[in-house]
């Protein structure tokens, strides 16, 4: 399972590393909306939330379908400016076909690189835009509805709300978090032009890579897809983004990949294989029942096969399993090899299976 990035075309220049205010406020609204994919970020959004006028709250909370569960493709923009209204202003330029696909783009079962007519003048459809927005949510529903109706209106409440978010909060969080989202970029820039993608793009995150060929950036997500790159690539840093990794790879939009910054304190994503073997090591209950015995100090393979009554060679492939999948830790002490469960790894697997999911 991976999403795929075909830069076979791509142009030389066509790489770029840049902050974007816009991605960032819609992070953050993200966050306000679902606290609990943030757990270091709950005291902020709590803080927040506490601060916002009632009014803007219950105007958030009837969009928050265009950040709540993904985010619309518009908010990732291709070519990032220095300031919010600049962002905004590129999004007015927009079709209003544009826009509604844009927002159409989002995790209720659509399949993003599917051309389908324009709900605005393909009653078709509308009424499969109607269909998914009803699976999302009342809210989703109504939002899209009101979209549908009279696009014009609603981009525009949509940029009086993004200003007002601008003034209420996110301008004072864009200052202190820009810096090092500029300087992230410039870093993940200079790896780029010295060593290309193959030097910069673990430093944007371990669930990037190229493909053998060299031709495709891979990125390990849960579900498959595929984009294009022709047209450019942007990656842009995140502060408030951890742990999702987003990329837009709908038919029609230039690829953006939205990365989170590393944080002190916050671990590097696990890579999807790797969380899976873990799930599959423990899955076996001979597996679960050494790892038991392992988790409460070091043993030996005959310690083990004494225990619960297995042969030596038994043990010893179940262990392999268990090493393979990185739970277990050796050590030699003389003659004797032990073997000991690794507490911090097993204890990350809920984590890392929650992220990934998240991803």
């Amino acid at each position: 399972m991976s999403l795929t990035v075909d830069i076979s075309t791509l142009a030389p220049g066509g790489v770029r590393f840049a902050p974007s205010p816009l991605a960032e406020l819609t992070a953050m609204l993200h966050v306000l909306s679902e606290p609990g994919h943030h757990p270091p970020r709950q005291d902020w959004a709590r803080s927040v939330r506490a601060g916002l006028d009632a009014s803007l709250a219950a105007r958030l909370s009837a969009a928050d379908c265009l950040w709540r569960t993904t985010r619309a493709d518009f908010l990732l923009p291709p070519v990032p400016a220095a300031t919010l209204a600049e962002e905004l202003d590129a999004l007015d330029r927009l079709t209003d076909e544009k826009f509604v696909a844009g927002a159409l783009c989002l995790a209720v079962g659509a399949d993003p690189t599917r051309p389908d007519g324009s709900p605005l003048t393909d009653p078709a459809a509308r009424e499969r835009a109607r269909a998914l927005a009803q699976a999302d949510g009342p809210r989703a529903a109504a939002f899209l509805d009101a979209l549908l109706a009279d696009p014009p209106a609603v981009r525009g409440r949509l940029r009086r709300l993004w200003e007002e978010c601008e003034g209420a909060f996110f301008a004072e969080h864009w200052q202190r978090v820009r810096p090092a989202l500029a300087a992230d970029a410039r870093h993940k820039t200079e790896l780029f032009r010295r060593f290309g993608l193959t030097g910069a793009l673990p430093a944007v995150s371990a669930c990037l890579s190229l493909d053998a060929s060299g031709q495709r950036i891979v990125v390990d997500k849960i579900y498959d897809g595929t984009t294009s790159a022709r047209d450019g690539l942007t990656f842009v840093p995140s502060a408030f983004g951890h742990p999702h990794l987003l990329v837009v790879h709908a038919a029609g939009w230039q690829p953006v990949v939205h990365y989170p910054v590393p944080e002190p304190g916050l671990p590097q994503p696990m890579p999807l294989d790797l969380t899976s073997r873990r799930l599959a090591a423990l899955a076996h209950p001979t597996r679960l029942r050494l790892a038991h015995t392992l988790s409460r100090g070091p043993r030996t393979t005959l310690e083990l096969a004494a225990s619960w009554k297995l042969t030596a060679p038994e043990v010893s492939r179940h262990l392999a399993v268990l090493k393979r999948a990185g739970l277990l830790r050796t050590r030699r002490r003389g003659r004797y090899v032990l073997h000991e469960l690794d507490l911090e790894a097993t204890a990350r697997i809920g984590t890392d299976l929650v992220e990934t999911m998240l991803r």
